[in-house]
């Protein structure tokens, strides 16, 4: 059984709707798209918010043009900052979000002015779990008040740590502030639709792109907002003119946006469309290096047709840029399991476990890495067979009662389990009775020393006697 981000568990697929809402907003990827991080952005108003391409065709940045078309004078960074900026990108591309937030940070203290490494620092210190992600988001939004990037990005963090009364507020404050900036209104209609107030998401949405009627983040949020009450329909048209038009006259606003193939992913996959959803998968792991939860979603399918081989890399840099992501580390563990590599899958189910002992399918990872590995180091058969008993117990007993028309294997598992528990008992036994009655065998049978005894004779018996 592999772990499906955001459809295995109900707590998963709470928590990963929050985080995949987010990613064409908050953490699309850093800020300050020109090669040389000019304080005035290319004032194309219908890439605002957009993402933008690598000399490899990924999608690494956004573009950080205002997005109601107007023009906004910003200082340019010192060059002192914006060589740290540019090795930041760089280690950003790559996955390495230690090396990055080391670059960002030292591109601040260069230019205390640059607005937009604050920003990239804010991305990658949320990213990593760090609690100053906030301070830096407000510090780029205080160095330009109007700084869209940072100011979304402050306002969905909190609706992501739970404080959705406060993200509300703080992005109402400021749709007070800047009435033209579709990106503020996106921002907020998130949190509505959060909020469950998918009317005044809508309306939210719809008049961002009066404001910008090109303006994606818009588009999308529309559609997810379908999604997450549960008008998969209405998500599937939204998604379909963003991604594919309608003919010729309305070609597809955005056809590569990763945001939007990724929920149209989720979507098939929710209704059993399993070919699709992975072939829009694959798509946003090409596009979007940094948006994991599809890697984990793809690895996973993969995993469930034994193809741990391709799942390993996908899995392996979907860590690098969470490295807390639980679901990942889980579904790595099975992929060592399929590999052969024990002790790999075992030090990452560990891992799982010891962050959260509440998730079933650990447990469950756990019983197969017990039941059928030829040799778990520090276990015998007898305790090896026995763990496998336990996890797969304690998998049930978390699991609860199974849903009408779901099923598992668990119970053939475990009777497999108690089978092979038994044989090795009985075959322990009947190795003592064999040792008990060898000895036995051989303390009976040793002659005594001079017992060469010889058959009666008479001299009656002798021949020729007289």
């Amino acid at each position: 059984m592999i772990a499906f981000q955001g459809f295995s568990l109900q707590r998963a697929c709470r928590l990963s709707l929050v985080v995949i809402v987010f990613g064409g907003l908050g953490l699309a990827g850093c800020g300050g798209t020109s090669k040389k991080a000019q304080a005035v952005a290319p004032s194309n108003p219908g890439r605002a918010g957009q993402a933008t391409t690598d000399e490899n065709g990924k999608q690494t940045a956004i573009d950080d043009a205002p997005s109601g078309g107007e023009q906004q004078e910003r200082s340019q960074m010192k060059p002192s900052a914006l060589s740290h900026y540019q090795r930041g990108m760089q280690q950003w591309r790559v996955g390495d979000l230690e090396g990055a937030r080391t670059e960002f940070r030292q591109a601040t203290q260069a230019d205390p002015a640059a607005f937009q490494a604050f920003y990239s620092l804010g991305v990658i210190q949320e990213r990593l779990g760090d609690k100053q992600a906030l301070s830096s988001y407000r510090q780029a939004s205080t160095l330009v008040a109007t700084y869209e990037p940072a100011i979304v990005a402050y306002g969905l963090l909190l609706a992501r740590n739970g404080n959705l009364s406060e993200a509300d507020e703080y992005l109402s404050d400021r749709k007070a502030r800047m009435p033209r900036s579709a990106a503020v209104l996106t921002g907020l209609a998130e949190v509505k639709s959060l909020r469950r107030d998918t009317g005044t998401a809508q309306r939210y949405a719809q008049d961002a792109l009066k404001i910008n009627p090109d303006f994606r983040p818009a588009m999308v949020t529309l559609a997810r907002d379908h999604y997450r009450n549960r008008r998969l329909d209405l998500a599937l048209y939204a998604l379909k003119a963003i991604l594919d038009g309608e003919d010729e006259n309305n070609p597809p606003r955005d056809k590569n946006n990763a945001e939007a193939h990724l929920l149209r992913a989720m979507i098939l996959k929710e209704q059993g469309r399993r070919a699709l959803a992975i072939e829009e998968l694959r798509k946003v792991v090409v596009l979007r290096p940094d948006l994991i939860e599809a890697k984990v979603q793809l690895a996973a399918y993969l995993l469930q047709s034994g193809n741990a081989d391709e799942a390993l890399p996908l899995l392996e840099t979907s860590l690098r840029y969470k490295k807390d992501h639980l679901i990942a580390h889980l579904n790595l563990g099975d992929a060592f399991r399929l590999l052969g590599r024990t002790a790999e899958a075992q030090r990452e189910f560990d891992w799982v476990i010891t962050r959260d002992g509440s998730i079933p399918q650990s447990h469950y990872s756990v019983g197969l890495l017990y039941l059928f590995s030829s040799n778990i180091p520090g276990m015998d058969p007898k305790q090896q067979v026995a763990a496998a008993i336990t996890s797969l117990e304690r998998y049930q007993q978390l699991r609860g009662k199974p849903q009408p028309g779901s099923s598992d294997d668990s119970d053939q598992l475990l009777l497999r389990a108690k089978a092979k528990q038994g044989e090795l008992s009985a075959n322990e036994q009947a190795a003592k009775a064999a040792a008990t009655a060898s000895a036995s065998g051989v303390t009976s049978s040793t002659p005594m020393i001079g017992s060469s005894a010889m058959p009666a004779g008479s001299s009656s018996a002798r021949p020729g006697g007289s």
